[in-house]
């Protein structure tokens, strides 16, 4: 069996997430098949680990994980009309060094792009988790020296899956999310929500893709 993502664990205040219109039990969430927990904690942002299951080891090149078989029981609807974890960011110092560790743990390494992203961004890889994706991007050469040189990969941010896209912009507000925009995926859409959504992790909405005959899914 291969890795399946099974929990986020981030670093909010529950209560900034349910003025976003997702459904909160206690200090969770769950949305598609995975498990959002929300845990404050003194000088941390944003999405601090994981919990895998079907994975080899706990040593991903800095990515903080755990093992857990426990799966989400229900999956309830959220007012924002958001159904899914389309996919997770990570950020290597040096992507070749990522992607070994990934691979010796189990995760399903699906490709590498070896093209430029509009943000600068030189390399992508691409890992299957169950239904979700991780996104594993190249840190640029002059952010990793700013940095001091090589430096452990780091979760960054993810995106969710919106059926609705226009629906779920709406439902959000100016205050809280940009303008719909064309996303790098061919036939998508995207919008990204604003500091004035209060969550620390950077987040992205996204329309689901389009079915290409006789191309293969990532």
């Amino acid at each position: 069996m291969t890795a399946e993502l099974v929990e986020l664990t981030i670093a909010d205040a529950p209560a900034a997430w349910r003025e976003c219109g997702f459904e909160i039990e206690g200090d969770a969430c769950v949305v598609g098949d995975v498990r959002i927990r929300l845990e404050p904690a003194e000088g941390k942002r944003g999405l601090i680990g994981w919990s895998l299951r079907g994975v080899e080891s706990q040593s991903l090149d800095g990515l903080t994980t755990s093992v857990s078989e426990q799966l989400p029981e229900e999956t309830p609807e959220h007012p924002n009309g958001v159904t899914a974890i389309d996919h997770v960011v990570a950020i290597s110092s040096d992507l070749d060094r990522t992607v070994a560790a990934l691979q010796a743990a189990g995760l399903d390494l699906r490709r590498v792009r070896e093209e430029p992203t509009p943000a600068g961004a030189p390399r992508q890889a691409f890992f299957r988790l169950g239904a979700t994706i991780l996104e594993v991007v190249q840190e640029p050469p002059e952010t990793t020296a700013k940095h001091g040189g090589d430096r452990p990969a780091f979760f960054w941010g993810l995106a969710f899956l919106a059926p609705d896209l226009e629906r779920t912009v709406a439902y959000l507000g100016e205050d809280r999310v940009s303008e719909i925009r064309d996303a790098v995926q061919p036939g998508r859409q995207i919008a990204t929500l604003r500091r004035g959504a209060g969550l620390s992790v950077p987040t992205a909405l996204m329309s689901p893709p389009k079915p290409q005959k006789g191309v293969a899914e990532t």
